[in-house]
Formats: structure tokens, sequence, C-alpha cells
């Protein structure tokens, strides 16, 4: 387990960059577009749809250009979220911890976790998905989306920025067996190859239901 100023530091420092980098990344991402899409549009009339760190906002923004504008964009980084919304001034984003979220029960329709427990442990999405769960009405749907492998990366300099940070790789079957003991419903589970420009780790999702 990191710790959590190890997290927020690195995205405070990173920021900035970070957009530049990957502000317009679902332009080449096409299975990743298709799968939001479908997501949003299904759950679109089910409530106010949160997207779990956010970062500088391109999944927010791709589902609101998409139709789905009553949605919010959550990060753990206060820096991330004014880079979001200088970004994306017509939606609406603010500061929130996925390990403990400021919610109330049961209000939200729905929520999209792309790539954000990337910095968590398997304890830790443990506790994400327990507080994804109370947050959603009865029958809310999750969507996660995350890196495939059995490793964690550690570095030390992320964006050209001196940081303290480890990425954690998924083992696909060891997140089912949590998800399944917190007694979510699996509606799918789908993997995909890296795209040329993307780092070269598969890519996995789990279409969850509360």
């Amino acid at each position: 387990m990191q710790e959590q100023f190890n997290i927020i530091d690195c995205y405070n420092k990173t920021a900035e960059n970070y957009a530049e980098k990957f502000i317009n990344e679902l332009d080449y991402k096409n299975f990743d577009r298709i799968i939001l899409k479908a997501f949003g549009e299904q759950n679109k009339d089910k409530g106010k749809i949160i997207d779990l760190g956010c970062g500088p906002g391109q999944t927010t923004k791709f589902l609101y250009e998409n139709g789905i504008q009553n949605i919010i964009g959550t990060d753990l980084s206060t820096e991330m979220i004014k880079v979001a919304l200088k970004y994306n001034p017509k939606i609406e984003f603010e500061q929130a911890d996925l390990l403990q979220l400021k919610y109330s029960d049961n209000s939200f329709g729905s929520a999209i976790a792309f790539y954000s427990i990337v910095n968590f442990d398997y304890e830790q999405v443990k506790k994400v998905l327990q507080e994804v769960k109370r947050i959603l009405i009865n029958d809310g749907e999750l969507l996660l989306g995350f890196h495939l492998g059995n490793e964690i990366i550690e570095l030390n300099n992320f964006l050209d920025k001196e940081v303290n940070i480890k990425f954690q790789l998924f083992e696909m079957d060891k997140l089912i067996e949590i998800i399944q003991q917190e007694g979510y419903k699996i509606i799918d589970i789908l993997k995909r190859h890296p795209y040329k420009q993307e780092h070269q780790t598969e890519r996995g999702y789990i279409w969850l239901k509360k």
C-alpha cells in the first residue's frame, strides 16, 4: 500500500503535463470509445453518472459530448481538477477521495473508474468497490478499466517530474474474486491488446451491477 500523499504529490506535480499527453487519448482508442458510449447510453436515464479518478477529464468530456450531461468528474488531485475545469469549463468537476467518498448513500445512478485504480493495491481496490457500491442506487452500474499484469511498477520520475509513485498491474482472476466477494453482479468482462501509442500492457474492463 502506498501513501496517499505520494499519489496526490505525483498528480499535483504532473497535472499540466498529464493533460498535454492524455487529454485527446480517446481519439485513437476505438474500443474505449465504444464501451464508454455503450455504458453511458445504457445508464443516462438512471441518475447522475460519476467519473471517478477523472484526471484532466477526457472520459468525462467524451461522455458529455455524447449526450451524457448529467455527469460529474472527480479526482484526488486538486491540480488535476483545476486542469479539468480549464479544459472543460461547462462540465462539473470536484476533488474527491475514492477510498473515502464524501457522497451520500444511493446518490448516483452509475459510476466509471477508468484506469483510476492504477495506484491502488488489491486491498485498496476492495475499499474502492465498497465505497462505490455505497453511493450507487440499487442496480446501479460500475465500469472499471485497468492495466492487466502481475507486477508493480515503481517510478521516481513521471512526465518529467520527480515523484515517488507505484503503478499496479492487475490479474483478472484476482479482481473478479474481490468483485464477487463484494456482492457485485458481473455483466461483462473484456480484454484488449494495447494500441501502439500507449503503454504496452493489455487492458481489462469489467462492467458491474450493484
